[in-house]
């Protein structure tokens, strides 16, 4: 069983990916909503959250860790590995391709405030953006009006374009989603910053790294998934709501979610 977790339902972008790639492999979620958004919270205070997360999904007997959170693996991933000998994945905004990709030598990277805050985006920068112009762009609020629901109300459109609206004039081409939560802006995203503005989601890239270290696991399956189980520290009648919302009635109809709470 691999357990995915956010603050919210933001990493759901990263769980759809990882089950199209594996299919037979038990998912359970936790969503810490309870607790989110994580972004405006000290870095100590969010290592010392995602810890117990960390300690609750391992009660339930999984596999492998996935931190479908930027802002997370920002603060607490070299933490959680330390004290953890399960394999774990993050998240870390996408620059590198980016860097790749880009034509006109200049790229935006939009996330939480607390993923910049973090030493791995300075890493991060020293080794892909040598030669390229990077626009770092702080999105307070993004969190907030996805975990309501709010994918491309007015005031969802403000806020993107009171932070996207000035890049393509700089000659940006290239902007990466530095949260998991912003995938399911992506259709209000591009069309506010346009066709000649590439939108890089990392969520498929981070659900290969998965399919690839849970093939080095060698972990026996029977080849038939349970109804996929999720968690959150809080309303439960709400994140099937959120379900529904973001990832079908499908999925929404066989979830199996519960609330929680961690002590």
């Amino acid at each position: 069983m691999i357990g995915i977790f956010d603050s919210g339902v933001g990493g759901l972008s990263v769980w759809r990916e990882v089950a199209l790639l594996l299919p037979e492999i038990d998912l359970l979620y936790f969503a810490d909503q309870d607790y989110c958004p994580y972004g405006p919270r000290t870095l100590a205070d969010i290592r010392q959250r995602v810890e117990k997360v960390t300690r609750f999904l391992l009660a339930q007997e999984i596999d492998m860790l996935v931190v479908a959170c930027n802002t997370a693996s920002a603060a607490a991933l070299a933490h959680l590995r330390g004290l953890f000998s399960l394999p774990i994945v993050g998240m870390e905004p996408a620059l590198k391709p980016a860097v790749e990709k880009t034509n006109s030598g200049k790229v935006a990277v939009m996330a939480t405030p607390a993923t910049f805050q973090g030493e791995p985006f300075g890493r991060l920068m020293a080794r892909f953006a040598s030669g390229v112009q990077v626009f770092v762009q702080p999105c307070p609020g993004l969190v907030e009006q996805v975990e309501q629901g709010d994918l491309d109300g007015p005031a969802t459109l403000g806020l993107l374009h009171r932070y996207l609206d000035g890049l393509p004039a700089q000659g940006v081409d290239e902007l990466v989603l530095g949260c998991t939560h912003y995938p399911f802006l992506r259709p209000a995203i591009e069309a506010v910053v346009g066709p000649d503005v590439q939108v890089i989601d990392p969520a498929p890239a981070v659900a290969r790294q998965v399919r690839r270290l849970w093939e080095r696991l060698d972990r026996t399956t029977l080849g038939i998934r349970q109804s996929p189980r999720f968690f959150t520290t809080g309303d439960m009648v709400r994140l099937r709501q959120q379900l529904r919302q973001l990832l079908g009635k499908e999925v929404a109809g066989e979830a199996d979610v519960h609330a929680v709470s961690l002590a």
